[in-house]
This record gives C-alpha cells, sequence and structure tokens, in this order.
C-alpha cells in the first residue's frame, strides 16, 4: 500500500489552523491531534480560497 500524497503544504496547513484557532492542539499534539470537525473546516477554507484565487484569475 502506498501512503497518499498531501495535497497542500504544511505551511498552508499552518496558516488555514491558526486563522481556524486550533494551531495550539497541532503544536501540541500534531495533526492526529485536531478534531474531525476541525480538518473539515480546513478543508472548506481551504476550497473557499482556492475558488476566489480560481475567479479572480483571467480565463482562457
Amino acid at each position: 500500500m502506498s501512503r497518499r500524497r498531501g495535497v497542500m503544504s504544511e505551511q498552508f496547513k499552518a496558516e488555514l489552523a491558526k486563522d481556524l484557532g486550533f494551531y495550539g492542539t497541532v503544536q501540541q499534539e500534531g495533526w492526529g491531534g485536531i478534531r474531525t470537525k476541525d480538518a473539515g473546516n480546513m478543508v472548506k477554507r481551504a476550497i473557499q480560497i482556492a475558488e476566489q484565487a480560481a475567479s479572480k484569475s483571467p480565463q482562457s
């Protein structure tokens, strides 16, 4: 079995965790210590940011 490669950079994940208020948990326990709800909120926020970036980029 191969391990899945992460899509988000560690820096981006850390910024999202700071914005969403659970970075302290990540620092103390690692990514495995966050709640499922927090992980879901992180993904939702990352999607929002990607959609905003896509809507601002020029269409070909």
